[in-house]
């Protein structure tokens, strides 16, 4: 049985367009990120397109489409710059859902948390009426704590700090953030090792 040969012509273009860590394109290739850093430096690949891809998906989420404004002898690295800056785009809009859902659970919360405080004396009153009769105080207990203020609030920054890291580690796998990139994402690499050793 022979094994699947690698794209090199696939692997070639994700590494130049320097919107993947060279981890996360030897997981999505099945190749060792060693044998792509061999190739790469074989064949001098350059890893020069990304800040071009971050201008083309900024292009992308204002217009929409983008016009390609290369000049033919650099055909191959609009294209490279296209494939690239739409999978950014996708991920800008899917984080922009998220946040719109997540802004929507938010709010939700809120008006819990704030029914909550209106209501107290009330909603205290009708958990002490159903558990009267509860032979020791455990089930009031635990109802009046699934109301409280600080079971909603933590409920609220649990999910507030969930999306924020999971967009922080998505942006950072695409290199769509302004800031400096370390050897070959490489502080990407280490917060996913460091999470992994905590689950």
């Amino acid at each position: 049985m022979t094994s699947k040969q690698p794209d090199w012509e696939a692997i070639e273009r994700a590494y130049r367009a320097g919107a993947l860590s060279i981890r996360t394109i030897a997981e999505r290739q099945g190749v060792s990120d060693t044998a792509i850093r061999k190739k790469a430096k074989a064949l001098n690949w350059t890893r020069d397109l990304s800040d071009q891809v971050r201008k083309e998906v900024r292009s992308k989420l204002v217009r929409g489409e983008v016009r390609n404004d290369q000049g033919a002898n650099r055909e191959l690295d609009a294209e490279i710059i296209e494939e690239a800056a739409e999978e950014g785009a996708q991920v800008v809009r899917s984080h922009r859902r998220d946040i719109r859902k997540a802004t929507n659970l938010a709010n939700l919360l809120m008006d819990d948390l704030l029914t909550t405080i209106q209501r107290r004396e009330e909603i205290e009153e009708a958990i002490d009426v159903e558990t009267a009769e509860d032979s020791n105080g455990m089930r009031r207990a635990s109802m009046l704590a699934a109301v409280a203020l600080p079971s909603n609030s933590k409920t609220l920054f649990q999910l507030s700090a969930a999306m924020k890291n999971l967009q922080v580690l998505e942006r950072q796998a695409f290199g769509l953030d302004e800031k400096e990139k370390t050897d070959e994402a490489d502080e990407l690499s280490k917060l996913m090792d460091e999470l992994s050793k905590e689950a």
